[in-house]
């Protein structure tokens, strides 16, 4: 009987699976950068029950926005405002998509009960 390589499936982008060197490797950075930027509340990664980090896909792409915006010679106070204020405008985009469908169903029900 031959044996078959079983084909992993990739993990959710919010699934913490990377150890700190691991995430500082693939985002070219100290792991003492990672360590500062979680001091600074900028990222948080998930811990294991021994208190390791771990970091997702999702953690690696706020590293790299963290790295643009330092780039564009913000610094780390104006880091943090500025990506408070996308995930606010994306919670509120997401609000307003909701109610805007919302409107449609009611005026979608309203129609076909007149």
């Amino acid at each position: 009987m031959e044996h078959q390589p079983q084909h992993l499936a990739r993990p959710s982008s919010d699934q913490a699976v990377y150890g700190i060197s691991v995430a500082a490797e693939l985002l070219n950075v100290a792991p003492q950068t990672l360590r500062v930027y979680e001091a600074r509340g900028l990222v948080e990664p998930s811990r294991t029950s021994g208190g390791t980090r771990r970091y997702s896909d999702d953690d690696l792409d706020r590293v790299r926005r963290i790295g643009e915006l330092l780039a564009a010679g913000l610094n780390l106070a104006g880091v943090k405002l500025v990506l408070e204020m996308e995930l606010e405008t994306r919670r509120l985009r997401a609000e307003l998509e909701e109610a805007h469908a919302r409107l449609e169903r009611e005026r979608s029900s309203s129609t076909r009960s007149s």
